[in-house]
C-alpha cells in the first residue's frame, strides 16, 4: 500500500474572499511578482497518494472559520505556544501540521485542534487553505486501520528574501495585519503498521500574524515556498 502522508495531502489555497483579502494584504508587502504568486497562486498535485478525493473541498465565499466544539480538541494535537515571535511560531505551526495520530484522534479532532492555531480575526483568516492538508473522512479511516502516526522536527524558519526586500523598502506597510510570510523547513517522521516507517523532507510558507502585545496565530497556509 502506498504511504500517504497527511501534510501532504493539501491540494491549494481557496478562493475565497478572505484568501484575496489576505493576498491583497501581502502585496502591499511582496512587492516582487515571484513572491507574490505563493500566495495568489494555486497548487497541483497529481500523485494519487498525496492528493485524495475531496482533500481540499472549500466552503462557499465568505464561510466564517467553525469554532472547535468544547472538548473536541484532543492532547494529541499540540497546541500553540504563547509567544509573540513570527519564526517561533512558524516553527511551532509547522511542527503542528506535520504531526498526527490517526490511531488515536479522530478527524474532527485533528480539524478541532488545528484550528485554535487561527486568527480570530477572520477577515484575514484563510481556513480553507489549512483544513485542506486533513484528509477526506474515507482517507482518514484508511490512515487509522493502517495506525499511521508521524511526528517532526524543524531545522530552520526564515523570512522570505522578497518579503525582507519589501519591509525594507517600506517599513510602515507591515502595521495593518501585521501578517509576516514564514519559510520553514524540517522532516516528518511516518510510521505504520507492521514496522514500516520512513522519512520526508517538508517545507512550507506561512502567512503568519503576530500584532503587537498579543501572541502570534496562524493565518494562512501557501502552495509553494520561496527562497
Amino acid at each position: 500500500m502506498a504511504k500517504r502522508s497527511l501534510t501532504s495531502l493539501g491540494a491549494g489555497w481557496s478562493s475565497n474572499r478572505r484568501l484575496v483579502l489576505v493576498a491583497g494584504v501581502l502585496a502591499v508587502l511582496l512587492t516582487v511578482a515571484g513572491a507574490v504568486a505563493w500566495f495568489t497562486g494555486r497548487g497541483h498535485n497529481t500523485d494519487e497518494a498525496r492528493v485524495p478525493a475531496g482533500a481540499s473541498a472549500h466552503p462557499g465565499d465568505g464561510t466564517a472559520a467553525p469554532a472547535p466544539k468544547p472538548g473536541t480538541v484532543t492532547t494529541d494535537v499540540p497546541q500553540p505556544p504563547p509567544v509573540a515571535d513570527p519564526l517561533a511560531f512558524g516553527r511551532a505551526a509547522a511542527v503542528m501540521l506535520w504531526t498526527f495520530d490517526a490511531r488515536a484522534t479522530s478527524r474532527a479532532q485533528q480539524l478541532a485542534g488545528m484550528h485554535t492555531w487561527m486568527t480570530s480575526e477572520a477577515k484575514y483568516a484563510d481556513w480553507d487553505s489549512v483544513q485542506a492538508q486533513v484528509p477526506d473522512p474515507v482517507l482518514w479511516s484508511r490512515l487509522k486501520d493502517n495506525a499511521q502516526h508521524a511526528t517532526a522536527i524543524t531545522r530552520e524558519a526564515h523570512f522570505p528574501s522578497a518579503f525582507k526586500q519589501a519591509l525594507a523598502d517600506n517599513p510602515s506597510a507591515l502595521t495593518e495585519a501585521y501578517i509576516y510570510a514564514v519559510t520553514v523547513t524540517g522532516t516528518q517522521q511516518l510510521a505504520w503498521t507492521g514496522g514500516g516507517s520512513g522519512a520526508e523532507e517538508r517545507q512550507v510558507t506561512l502567512a503568519v500574524q503576530c500584532r503587537p502585545g498579543t501572541d502570534c496565530r496562524l493565518v494562512a497556509l501557501a502552495p509553494t515556498v520561496a527562497p
